[in-house]
């Protein structure tokens, strides 16, 4: 998620646990302890590939944060005294701080490796926006009563009600991605489509409308569902190229790529290089992470051993409002075809 709903997430977890005996300074604490795990995006890797496939590597190991909050207990234990509560309680609250953060992270699309160092693939249960403000909402206004009023009576309360409020707006994120594959695989199993695997993901900002990719070799299909509709999901075809990625055999990047992602890629050739998308992250036609892991020589195609991050742009706004409407409105459908053709270049 996203860095303000960490803090916000830290901070009302401390202050739940810690409030009573720390005061404001439990949110402080909180907040910036929230925000540890990230502190990884300043690591360089070598490349745009590894930066992106280590992060939320071994700072968001369940194994290594657990090490660390018992370091940061005895710490505490150490150079600020507090006998007003217990060790076991202060470990307690740091380490669920800690966890917290990478647990929600899991949530997220982009993939959080829980049990690093164990080589199992990174976790992604895709069920919430890496920027949701539904989610954000009850922690804000639980932190800032907290910091105006202080942390006693009724109001030092608010942040346990806050937690448990976000909470279940995570079981209801879980819902709708049951609810969208289910309409999906309704779709699929009618018209006989053999897919070889299904992704879903919410929307931008939102956790009403629902995007959904279909992996089927050269192909994939997209389709955008909403709790709000009655008729079903239409399937977007979209060519994914897939015969591009033999010329990929001898890249290091693209299998951990394809590790990282579960192979939810899609391959493109724009003049001399050979481009790869993650189809997770993002929406159609607009995806943050795209890498050139090839170049055309004379002897054939080499793999680039440096590759960069394409840049990309920050988005349309009348998109976004465009896929609000969809919300609500099963009809005109979005033309998901031409934006992902878009990506290219191409109309």
């Amino acid at each position: 998620m996203d860095s303000i709903t960490q803090a916000l997430l830290g901070a009302s977890v401390q202050g739940a646990l810690l409030g009573r005996w720390q005061g404001r300074k439990a949110l402080v604490y909180g907040a910036l302890l929230g925000t540890l795990p990230d502190l990884d995006v300043l690591i360089d890797y070598g490349d745009a590939v590894a930066n992106m496939t280590y992060h939320r590597g071994f700072s968001h190991s369940l194994f290594v944060l657990s090490l660390v909050a018992v370091l940061l207990t005895w710490l505490a234990r150490r150079w600020a005294p507090d006998d007003r509560y217990s060790a076991t309680r202060l470990f307690l609250a740091l380490w669920l701080v800690l966890v917290t953060h990478v647990l929600l992270d899991a949530f997220t699309s982009y993939g959080t490796q829980l049990l690093w160092p164990l080589s199992t693939p990174p976790i992604a249960w895709s069920s919430i926006f890496i920027i949701d403000p539904l989610y954000s909402a009850p922690l804000l206004i639980a932190v800032l009563a907290c910091l105006l009023v202080g942390l006693h009576g009724r109001v030092g309360q608010w942040p346990i009600y806050a937690l448990a409020i976000s909470t279940i707006y995570l079981g209801f994120t879980l819902a709708g991605k049951q609810m969208a594959e289910q309409r999906v695989q309704a779709s699929v199993d009618l018209q006989h489509i053999q897919a070889e695997q299904m992704f879903s993901t919410p929307t931008p900002f939102n956790s009403l409308l629902w995007r959904v990719i279909l992996v089927d070799g050269e192909h994939y299909y997209e389709a955008l569902v909403s709790w709000l509709d009655d008729a079903p999901p239409a399937l977007v075809r979209i060519p994914r190229n897939a015969h591009l990625a033999e010329a990929l055999q001898e890249s290091s990047q693209h299998q951990r790529l394809r590790w990282f992602t579960g192979d939810v890629l899609r391959y493109d050739k724009m003049g001399d290089r050979i481009l790869v998308t993650d189809l997770r992250l993002g929406m159609t036609g607009f995806h943050p992470f795209r890498f050139p892991l090839a170049e055309r020589t004379e002897d054939g195609w080499r793999s680039i051993s440096e590759p960069e991050r394409l840049p990309a742009d920050r988005g349309d706004l009348s998109r976004l409002l465009r896929i609000w409407q969809r919300i609500w409105q099963q009809e005109p459908a979005l033309p998901l075809a031409t934006w992902a053709a878009e990506l290219n270049g191409q109309r």
